[in-house]
């Protein structure tokens, strides 16, 4: 990927009306676009880091057993109704619109209804259980105030996962599951030390729930904490998670978090008010229990540069970046094209900066762009047979050998 050849172009300065850190570096650093507030559109740089997070929960979600589909956005009006979560005095985030024909119809928020309605044609027995199903999409949700940049949005996209079983005990198990599958996930995107599952209220969903809530100056929740970060609670339920865990409140202290994942146990009350069962091992008609998975992929990829990020701009974990390499040319042409050549044949993905500008210019967006590594060819490095080698996170650059560099990318010379 050549800088040359994008079509979009650092800033030096964020709109005035974004307020919100993880936007105003995205901006300026080309991952996304402001179309209105709580609306952005993602470039190739962004689209690459957000594909870079799909990969990682879609590896994670087949891992446990997930199969990946997509569901429709437009939504059926009578499939909500039965549950009551097309009232808006019960989900008020609902966009909703008709068809020619008068039909009213509602765009996905959320697909729990609309799962069980397609899953209901495929099971009848018990032996049809579980499932459990996931999908990459792009929900709307009407949102009173959009603010924090990607972090909340009224556009964005979601993993939502889905399981059925046959039983409460399977349904359990299958919860931990995923919840150990969402820590691998954080683990791989650099949040797992300041990543906790938390209680928290269910809002539009259930009573109760769990978040996966990461500890953030810019989050919009308060977490209270334990010394050691073993119990984390939210404060909206904070009296009643203490009793529950049977902790002392005056031992917790309290942090800013963002909400990064949201999960929930449904049981058996979605498949009761839509009248979805099987025929269970004795013969007998019985209710599917129901859980649901979110994972905010637009949303991490906000919180990850709220999180990392630096005075110099954006710091992406490997995993993640839009690119491993930052390749940046100053006088020696033939040469970064040769290594440019080299590295994409070993698989390595690199933003190669071939533009006619100053040094500084170069550096200063290799940091705001911040892919992990930096690479610099230039005549100085050539007459040494060396390059310059800087990492994101260091705060110094040193000279290597060509051979060096692979193997510091452990890619075979």
């Amino acid at each position: 990927m050549r800088f040359s050849k994008l079509f979009t172009k650092t800033l030096k300065n964020a709109p005035a009306d974004e307020v919100a850190k993880n936007a105003q570096l995205l901006i300026r650093a080309g991952y996304i676009y402001k179309v209105m507030a709580g609306v952005y559109a993602y470039t190739p740089l962004g689209l690459r880091v957000l594909e870079n997070i799909k990969a990682v929960v879609r590896e994670e979600m087949n891992a446990v057993g997930g199969q990946e589909l997509i569901m429709s956005s437009l939504q059926p009006k009578e499939v909500w109704e039965g549950t009551g979560r097309w009232d808006d005095e019960v989900v008020d985030v609902w966009f909703k619109s008709e068809l020619k024909d008068g039909t009213e119809v509602g765009f996905g928020w959320s697909h729990e209804e609309a799962i069980l309605e397609m899953l209901k044609q495929y099971i009848t027995s018990y032996k049809d259980l579980p499932i459990s199903v996931y999908q990459f999409q792009t929900k709307l949700r009407n949102e009173l105030r959009a603010k924090s940049g990607i972090m909340r949005g009224r556009e964005f996209v979601m993993k939502d996962l889905y399981s059925l079983h046959a039983t409460q005990e399977d349904m359990d198990e299958y919860y931990d599951q995923v919840i150990e599958a969402y820590k691998r996930c954080y683990d791989r995107f650099g949040l797992g030390d300041s990543t906790f599952v938390t209680f928290a209220s269910g809002g539009a969903f259930t009573k109760f729930s769990h978040e996966f809530q990461t500890i953030c100056d810019a989050g919009e929740d308060v977490l209270y904490a334990n010394a050691d970060h073993s119990v984390a609670v939210n404060e909206e339920v904070l009296d009643d998670a203490a009793q529950e865990l049977g902790v002392d409140k005056a031992e917790l202290t309290p942090v800013k978090s963002a909400e990064v994942g949201n999960i929930f146990k449904f049981g058996t009350e979605k498949s009761e008010k839509m009248d979805i069962t099987f025929t269970d091992s004795e013969g007998k008609q019985k209710y599917v229990y129901l859980a649901s998975y979110g994972f905010g992929v637009t949303r991490l990829m906000g919180v990850v540069v709220e999180k990392l990020a630096d005075e110099k701009g954006i710091v992406w974990p490997e995993n993640i970046a839009p690119a491993r390499v930052h390749l940046v040319s100053l006088g020696a042409n033939e040469e970064a094209e040769k290594l440019y050549t080299e590295l994409q044949s070993k698989g390595v993905d690199v933003l190669f900066d071939d533009r006619d500008i100053r040094a500084g210019e170069k550096f200063a967006d290799a940091d705001l762009i911040g892919i992990p590594h930096r690479v610099v060819v230039s005549t100085k490095t050539v007459e040494q047979q060396k390059v310059e080698y800087k990492a994101r996170t260091s705060g110094t650059s040193e000279m290597i050998t060509q051979a060096e560099l692979f193997e510091l990318l452990h890619v075979e010379a």
